[in-house]
């Protein structure tokens, strides 16, 4: 029985994440031919009304290329998978294998000749009269007669029936009149918002996307389910992110602007670095008390209307049994930072070492923590002793004193190479999570071999952090490579 016979706007979205397979499965054969960088982009022809936008570039910038196939060759899966000198090529080849659509297409007479460097997505809100969004697929061409004679045999049978070419782009879209009104419109480079954002993103890498979320849950409609009070508070919200390379990692960037400021005014920096440097795993959070205050009123509301009474009478009780009191107790726990840590000596052991680290009144904490300990101890559960060490401005809790004392004192992770190359804005991160894959390596290594086995070892370690900056919060998640 023949494979079904793929419908739709299957094969756009097959570019497109073939397009990915070219940026992470290239060789080095092909950097000194994909240099050039620059030109037109797709946000450059793409309609202003756009509301979601993602955006692959086989040109990019030279040190983002040769990064990244720098890094494709330390891959078993990337190393050899295209040859020749040109992988849009072996990716078209690659994905015909598996197309009915595409069996009667041939890449050297129906593709090569025309099909440019980039390819960028939109969505935008539907057409009077109807639900579903709009979909435009902006194509960078070379050749427009030779363009429009292959798309045509790409598309046979597709939903994207209209077709139009602005600048150096042919322009997708659901009908003929879309395709022309799209060509005509100011494009989305001109929208404030994207320009701004795109702005504060900086490099936009070899992929990056944007979106306006508040739109976005606008036209999403019944599809997923959203209560007024959220709508209000994302519906000035908008994201935007790049996909970018350098010498010894990949990482994903990303920016998020227009939510309502709900945690701490001016949270401090995480506390990653005075971690001993014998750390494998550790998250820092500042700013958790703060925002935990305030949001009460809030979790309360959600809370009662999603278990009843039952909350209420849980808080009662911690009240009048233990002294617990909500969320006074809680902030003072969380505190201006909360820094958990898992370290590499002991994890042989029955017992790994773990900690938290709670920058807070040392003294009102350890009274939180003995009302929570009373608490667990008469409800029948059996936990483990709790190590303490009450230093200056901060209490720590481990799994063992020796352990706790360590984490009291201050250390030097900071100083590790890996660290400040996963986790660069350590000084100014309000939160961070950070795991060195080379300590760790050893534990899961034991059960492959082979290939696998060589791929995991060139994994060096992974950090995300982040910031917040007024209604401006950005990230970083980096992945490093031996």
């Amino acid at each position: 029985m023949p494979p079904p016979r793929k419908k739709g706007r299957g094969w756009l979205f097959a570019i497109i994440a073939a397009v990915m397979v070219v940026l992470v499965g290239g060789g080095g054969v092909y950097a000194v031919s994909l240099l050039s960088g620059g030109g037109t982009q797709p946000e450059d022809v793409l309609p202003a009304s756009t509301l979601a936008y993602v955006r692959v570039d086989l040109d990019p910038a030279a040190n983002q290329k040769l990064a990244l196939f720098g890094l494709a060759r330390k891959f078993s899966a990337t190393r050899d998978s295209f040859t020749g000198d040109d992988p849009r090529k072996a990716l078209f080849e690659l994905m015909r294998k598996d197309s009915r659509d595409l069996a009667k297409v041939d890449y050297a007479r129906d593709v090569e000749p025309w099909i440019g460097d980039r390819i960028g997505f939109g969505v935008l809100a539907p057409r009077a009269g109807s639900n579903t969004p709009e979909a435009v697929l902006a194509v960078q061409v070379t050749d427009e007669t030779g363009a429009r004679a292959g798309l045509a045999k790409l598309n046979a049978g597709g939903e994207m029936k209209g077709l139009a070419f602005r600048e150096d782009y042919a322009l997708l879209a659901s009908t003929q009149a879309a395709a022309d009104g799209y060509a005509k419109a100011p494009p989305l480079a001109q929208n404030s918002d994207f320009a701004g954002d795109l702005k504060a993103l900086g490099e936009p890498g070899v992929l990056s996307f944007w979106g306006n979320v508040g739109q976005i849950a606008k036209i999403a409609g019944g599809a997923v389910p959203t209560d007024q009070g959220t709508l209000e508070m994302i519906k000035n919200v908008r994201f935007a992110g790049a996909l970018r390379f350098d010498t010894g990692y990949a990482e994903l960037s990303g920016i998020s602007r227009g939510a309502p400021v709900q945690g701490a005014t001016d949270p401090e920096a995480v506390r990653l670095a005075d971690l001993p440097d014998s750390t494998v795993g550790a998250l820092s959070i500042s700013g958790l008390g703060d925002a935990f205050g305030k949001q009460w009123p809030q979790l309360t509301k959600m809370a009662e209307s999603s278990g009843g009474q039952a909350f209420t009478d849980f808080v009662t009780r911690a009240q009048q049994s233990y002294g617990i009191a909500l969320p006074a107790d809680l902030v003072t726990l969380l505190g201006k930072n909360l820094t958990v840590a898992v370290d590499e000596q002991g994890l042989d052991g029955d017992l790994p070492n773990v900690g938290a680290v709670l920058t807070t009144d040392p003294a009102k904490a350890q009274e939180v923590v003995a009302k929570l300990e009373r608490f667990v101890a008469d409800s029948g559960t059996a936990a483990p002793q709790i190590a303490k060490v009450a230093a200056d401005g901060k209490l720590v809790l481990a799994s063992s004193q020796d352990y706790a004392g360590r984490l009291a004192a201050d250390g030097t992770l900071g100083d590790s190479e890996t660290f400040a190359q996963a986790i660069p804005d350590a000084d100014s991160a309000t939160a961070a999570l950070f795991v060195d894959l080379d300590k760790l390596e050893k534990y899961y290594l034991r059960s492959v071999s082979g290939e696998e086995r060589a791929n995991l070892q060139t994994l060096r370690a992974v950090g995300l952090s982040a910031s917040q900056s007024g209604d401006t919060t950005s990230f970083s998640l980096r992945v490093l490579f031996n």
